[in-house]
């Protein structure tokens, strides 16, 4: 399996934990990690190139121009480095034409195998999104010129490069950065959105992007089913969305422990 993140120093040590998680979960796998970055440092990059190959799986790099959305908007917890994903088709070798995008405010709980054998056909993502009806409607209205019908989340992205390479131009999402610079909230999620909405297939948030802030709420709504036993046993992938993140000492939300478990696993027990 291919797998594509992208990130800055600041959470390499997520990255850790998602990527343990990811292999402790998927044991009969062989992974690809292709990594798109601008800043982290040889010794960063040793960090997970040693974890990679005592897993068994490779790594290869991907070093981006600084200049590569250096005007682009940033905001909060967001980096310029969630743009490289919109050009992952441009820079990924040829010869890969699926990759799954995960970003490392993820835990991996159980197999990827079934979303990463996704039937993509002319879609060129596939993609969760959160199904709250008064967000739903916000961004509606946010991007309407662009006619959006549902608002996908970018942290979890199954790429058809193959069809990207062939549609995509690299100009239209630099016109689109520029013309909206100022009135990009979750940056290149509206970009997605915007530019990419009709031809995204949806999948099951439950299972493969599971918000942890909205555990009552998917339990009320599926009258009891999706309660934490249902979510241990069946969902994939937790993302830890928003800026409270678990590795934070100030968090107390949902699944806190058992992020705690896989950071324990992936980093070692910390100095006190």
């Amino acid at each position: 399996m291919n797998i594509l993140v992208t990130l800055n120093s600041n959470y390499l040590k997520p990255l850790k934990v998602m990527l343990k998680s990811l292999f402790l979960n998927n044991p009969k796998e062989s992974f690809n990690v292709y990594i798109m970055h601008s800043s982290l440092t040889d010794k960063e990059l040793q960090q997970i190139k040693s974890m990679l190959d005592d897993e068994g799986h490779k790594l290869y790099i991907i070093p981006m121009k600084d200049e590569y959305f250096s005007d682009a908007p940033v905001v909060m917890h967001y980096s310029k480095e969630m743009y490289y994903r919109l050009l992952a088709f441009k820079f990924l070798p040829p010869e890969v034409d699926k990759i799954l995008y995960l970003d490392p405010d993820i835990l991996i709980i159980n197999s990827i195998k079934r979303l990463y054998d996704t039937e993509l056909n002319d879609y060129l993502f596939a993609a969760a999104y959160h199904d709250r009806i008064s967000v739903r409607r916000i961004n509606k209205i946010r991007l309407r010129p662009y006619d959006i019908e549902a608002y996908y989340n970018s942290g979890v992205l199954l790429f058809n490069l193959k069809r990207q390479r062939e549609t995509i131009k690299e100009k239209t999402i630099f016109d689109f950065v520029k013309k909206n610079a100022n009135t990009l909230i979750l940056p290149d999620q509206d970009i997605l959105n915007a530019l990419f909405s009709k031809s995204i297939k949806p999948v099951d948030e439950i299972l493969y992007n599971y918000d942890p802030r909205f555990f009552n709420y998917y339990r009320i709504f599926s009258n009891g089913r999706c309660d934490m036993n249902y979510i241990i046993y069946n969902t994939s992938i937790i993302h830890f969305c928003g800026k409270q993140k678990p590795w934070k000492k100030n968090y107390s939300g949902k699944f806190h422990s058992l992020y705690k478990h896989y950071e324990r696993i992936a980093l070692g027990r910390p100095e006190i």
